[in-house]
């Protein structure tokens, strides 16, 4: 199975390095020439030659696909779908983050996300694995192309996004979104207090 997973895992960077044609910028042409397609299809498969050298555990715990307690996961287009109309009929707030297993960034926020539904309970957090074959066609249709990406939702309408794993802009957005008016009071109270 680990031998599978790492061939997938090989073959996904060769496909995008070769699509994506990435080349080092050089600025000595005699060099330029020398590098290859082939020079960097070898190179691509010994960068990602390291994974085959983790055990499925070590590579199991970093893992972003488990869900925090409060966090919804979902698993198709179907699901989400019908997760996004009841979103936006019912005028409810929601985040839908979208992740990955193999994504460092997605595993640095991922606590940080899931403390959002304790910190926010009238706010629902959908969890979106984007490798999922069957949710490849909604990727596309959102335009989902980084991860993470985060989509917020206040009252059933799309409010904001974010791009990657900034904790600062994250803690802002749900701050000036779900922070209710209680929440300020509270704030205030708090800040009469200390200074006394």
């Amino acid at each position: 199975m680990v031998g599978a997973r790492n061939l997938i895992v090989r073959s996904m960077a060769l496909r995008h390095a070769i699509k994506n044609t990435v080349r080092p910028f050089l600025t000595n042409t005699k060099i330029h020439s020398r590098i290859t397609n082939s020079s960097l299809i070898a190179a691509t498969i010994a960068s990602s030659s390291y994974s085959s050298h983790l055990s499925f555990h070590q590579s199991r715990s970093l893992s972003s696909a488990s869900a925090s307690p409060g966090v919804v996961v979902v698993n198709t287009a179907e699901e989400f779908n019908k997760i996004l109309s009841k979103v936006q009929d019912d005028s409810l707030h929601a985040i839908f983050y979208f992740t990955a297993v193999w994504c460092g960034p997605c595993r640095f926020i991922s606590p940080i996300v899931g403390e959002l539904s304790t910190k926010y309970p009238n706010v629902t957090t959908y969890k979106i694995d984007i490798d999922q074959e069957a949710i490849q066609d909604t990727l596309s249709r959102l335009q989902i192309t980084s991860v993470p990406t985060l989509h917020f939702f206040q009252n059933g309408k799309k409010t904001d996004e974010l791009v990657g794993a900034d904790v600062t802009r994250l803690n802002h957005i749900t701050e000036k979104l779900f922070k209710t008016e209680s929440d300020f009071e509270v704030g205030t109270a708090d800040v009469r207090l200390s200074t006394k």
